[in-house]
């Protein structure tokens, strides 16, 4: 969606970035647990912004593709690569209606939500492979304006992932914090 793309790129157009160059606190804390979990090293970060995640896998050994709708996003992340010493396959692509044409051991997933790419993430995924999910979780503590369609429900995240052939390995709800938020880590089943 055009107008998607134009808001997000005017987030970026800046030189600061805007997430800052740290992964999220989440994914940091957990990827022994992933790199324990994971079949193999092929990971997805779905709407990567300026790359901050998707870098932080790549230092931890991962071959990962990236996707974002903002082409200003996507050049800021390409430009990091430069001195960080690693690759990552940056692609811009509209989110909605997206398709995954390639499998992943890893599918990370964190400040964005369109809930039908939880299902055909997990398609795309390998036996065994893992989902690790963080997003705004609706709440009266919740700060500013915020279209609910992008907001979880309290419950949902748990309830999208149960309908999926896997196991939910964690599962946590902070709807007091100051940004209210949901996390899961689902594991795809494996081949019997």
């Amino acid at each position: 969606m055009e107008a998607d793309r134009i808001k997000w790129n005017e987030r970026y157009a800046d030189d600061e970035y805007q997430m800052g160059l740290a992964p999220s606190r989440f994914l940091a804390e957990r990827i022994g647990l992933l790199k324990t979990l994971c079949p193999g090293n092929r990971a997805l970060d779905i709407a990567c912004g300026e790359g901050r995640n998707s870098i932080f896998l790549a230092h931890h050994g991962y071959q990962v593709t990236a996707v974002d709708i903002s082409d200003r996003g996507i050049e800021k992340g390409r430009r990091r690569l430069a001195s960080e010493g690693v690759t990552v396959d940056f692609r811009m692509d509209d989110l909605e209606g997206y398709e995954f044409t390639e499998r992943y051991d890893l599918i990370v997933n964190i400040n964005f939500l369109l809930r039908d790419l939880i299902p055909k993430g997990v398609t795309a995924l390998n036996q065994g492979g893992v989902f690790l999910f963080e997003t705004i979780l609706d709440s009266p503590q919740l700060p500013g304006v915020h279209r609910k369609n992008y907001l979880l429900q309290p419950g949902e995240l748990f309830r999208l992932f149960t309908r999926e052939d896997g196991n939910i390995l964690e599962h946590t709800e902070f709807p007091d914090d100051e940004t209210p938020t949901a996390r899961i880590i689902f594991q795809k089943e494996t081949m019997r």
